[in-house]
């Protein structure tokens, strides 16, 4: 067992308890919060889950979008829920950036949260606007060296995981550029297109129709290996940046004082739900890859992830957005 899996048991509640008797599970609907908006990716993967859920448990597992503040209104509400009766789906951001990022912040993943499953991950393609004098990463990195500050790139927000990637890659490469936040992106991509900002790292599927017609350039995918969608565009280790691979992810949680076998069920409904083929058809056509791990892993890989990205936020002393 490794130090992070050692750290991240305790952490995410996930001490074993007595095997006692516990009544029927659940008796009422339950309800899935998603901190996004309906027609969102991890709303997607929620809607997935939740309607296994209904069918294997017999109570409805109703969707309730709570969206606001970068996913952590939402994923306060998983936090502070009290009745039993609640569990939640989130991503990077609130749930191992935001303690880092936000000083003030209402939940404490680590003591008020329990993984269930880390249900699907995706990668990000760094893309520029054809103008930028760059066909691979290293070109670009020449052109943004000798360019300090003068270029732009987008994200859909400090800590969000388009930002983070973009501020490590410029920490290793010892380039300089300008941030522009977005709300999500939609509109960073309409605004990369059109040359108003020059760079982004950006979720794989949310680009994809925008590389292949040539209106952005990708110059690597921040995955571990190439992606079948853009089998010609190298990974970043590949294009001399070892180390540096990233996802996106969506975990599947609940509240800290869920019974650890009420987790485990759970859990493995969940890896249930996202072998059916139309479930797996629907979100790989997104960009994302399947996971569906277990609690354990789940865990371990929120607190690597905690560990990595609330560093380097810490590091760079990277605030939120004004």
């Amino acid at each position: 067992m490794t130090a992070i899996t050692r750290r991240a048991l305790p952490l995410l509640a996930l001490a074993a308890t007595p095997a006692i008797a516990q009544p029927a599970w659940p008796d009422r609907p339950v309800r899935v919060v998603v901190p996004f908006p309906g027609g969102s990716t991890p709303d997607i993967a929620a809607r997935a889950v939740a309607a296994h859920f209904t069918t294997v448990f017999g109570q409805p597992f109703v969707i309730d979008n709570r969206a606001g503040a970068g996913g952590n209104i939402g994923t306060d509400a998983v936090a502070k829920a009290t009745d039993g009766h609640v569990i939640g789906v989130s991503i990077n951001s609130p749930l191992a950036v935001a303690p880092a990022l936000f000083p003030n912040l209402p939940y404490d993943p680590r003591r008020d949260l329990v993984a269930i499953s880390l249900l699907a991950r995706l990668p990000q393609l760094l893309v520029v606007h054809p103008s930028v004098p760059a066909s691979d990463v290293a070109g670009f990195i020449a052109h943004a060296r000798a360019n300090p500050g003068k270029m732009t790139y987008g994200s859909v927000g400090a800590g969000s995981g388009s930002h983070l990637a973009m501020e490590e890659f410029m920490a290793r490469t010892e380039t300089r550029m300008e941030h522009a936040p977005y709300r999500g992106f939609p509109q960073a991509v309409l605004d990369l297109v059109a040359g108003r900002i020059e760079a982004m790292f950006v979720s794989s599927g949310a680009v994809l129709a925008q590389v292949r017609e040539g209106q952005v350039r990708a110059l690597a995918v921040t995955s571990d290996t190439r992606i079948t969608q853009l089998p010609a565009v190298p990974t970043l280790a590949e294009a001399g940046l070892p180390g540096a691979a990233s996802y996106g992810w969506i975990a599947l949680i609940a509240p800290a004082a869920t019974p650890a076998p009420r987790v485990a069920r759970l859990a493995q409904e969940a890896q249930a739900a996202l072998a059916d083929p139309r479930t797996k058809a629907t979100l790989e056509a997104t960009g994302f890859e399947i996971v569906a791990s277990s609690p354990a892993d789940a865990a371990a890989y929120i607190a690597a992830e905690a560990e990595r990205w609330g560093g380097l936020v810490r590091r760079l002393d990277i605030k939120p957005d004004a």
